[in-house]
């Protein structure tokens, strides 16, 4: 009996070994679609009142769970039934991550925002906020399908077991890491002026939490440009490897100018299809 026992706890503590190295393995071939979705996380995170900012990351960062919990189970069920499935998918984030792209730089260059008048501030703040919360969570759901997969690729010759368990572990790891850090960001103010405060207003600390409270306005915005250009190269990465007719096509640039290129067109393409779908819609409203 006991022999069973210690047998069984030899055979655990091997699957989470086994685990460990392919999370570790997982993680790393990630590294740049994370890195893409911090930028692109921070970015959305960020431009809120102060006192609102962290209430908002952390329902992000539960829609960010949820995602995940939906994720990790259906991508292994298509997996073992229908992984086609899987690339039609990712090819469909991908138009919707270059739309979000397409769609900021149009915002930026054609619809510039008008400061909304007094009397209508708080409920347009409210109201933008949900807004920037759902999207939020809608983007984080396409990047998290990609995270997952490139972690189940790591992970594809092993039993099910070690693949529901790397991709928890992932998925885990990913989320309280991107989301960590952005908190970290967000209320990089907060510790500048901590850091006044106690220094009196005098010497080092002083001039270090006088920087790190000019420096967020310059974050922020360093966020909002990094963050769309990673929508963009991220689609594009999506279209070049999934979509067999674009392989040739480009093939002598480097690969990250052909990924935002491929990005860009992509996004103007379902700019265009949404366009025309609402100006259809409006038309047959009037009639």
């Amino acid at each position: 009996m006991a022999s069973g026992f210690f047998a069984i706890l030899d055979d655990i503590a091997a699957l989470m070994d086994d685990v460990a190295i392919n999370a570790k393995l997982a993680t790393k071939k990630a590294a740049g679609i994370l890195g893409d979705d911090l930028a692109v996380n921070a970015e959305k995170s960020t431009g809120f009142v102060s006192s609102r900012e962290i209430p908002v990351l952390w329902a992000i960062s539960k829609g960010s769970f949820i995602n995940k919990l939906i994720i990790v189970p259906v991508t292994l069920l298509l997996n073992l039934f229908l992984p086609a499935a899987i690339i039609v998918i990712l090819i469909l984030g991908g138009f919707y991550l270059a739309f979000e792209g397409v769609e900021k730089i149009a915002e930026y260059f054609f619809h510039k925002n008008h400061p909304p008048k007094q009397t209508e501030e708080t409920r347009q703040e409210a109201e933008l906020e949900k807004v920037k919360i759902k999207s939020a969570i809608t983007t984080d759901f396409i990047l998290s399908v990609e995270i997952v997969i490139i972690a189940l690729s790591t992970v594809l010759n092993k039993n099910i077991s070690v693949q529901i368990l790397t991709l928890s572990v992932v998925s885990i790891l990913t989320t309280v890491g991107v989301y960590g850090i952005v908190a970290l960001v967000v209320r990089m103010d907060d510790f500048g002026f901590m850091l006044i405060e106690k220094s009196n207003q005098k010497g080092i600390l002083n001039e270090l939490g006088q920087s790190l409270v000019k420096a967020l306005p310059i974050v922020i915005r360093i966020f909002s440009v990094v963050g769309t250009i990673a929508l963009l190269l991220v689609s594009g990465g999506i279209f070049a490897h999934n979509i067999e007719y674009l392989h040739p096509i480009l093939s002598e640039w480097p690969i990250l100018i052909k990924e935002f290129v491929l990005g860009i067109l992509g996004g103007i393409l379902a700019l265009v299809i949404i366009v025309i779908i609402k100006k259809t819609i409006s038309v047959f409203k009037k009639n």
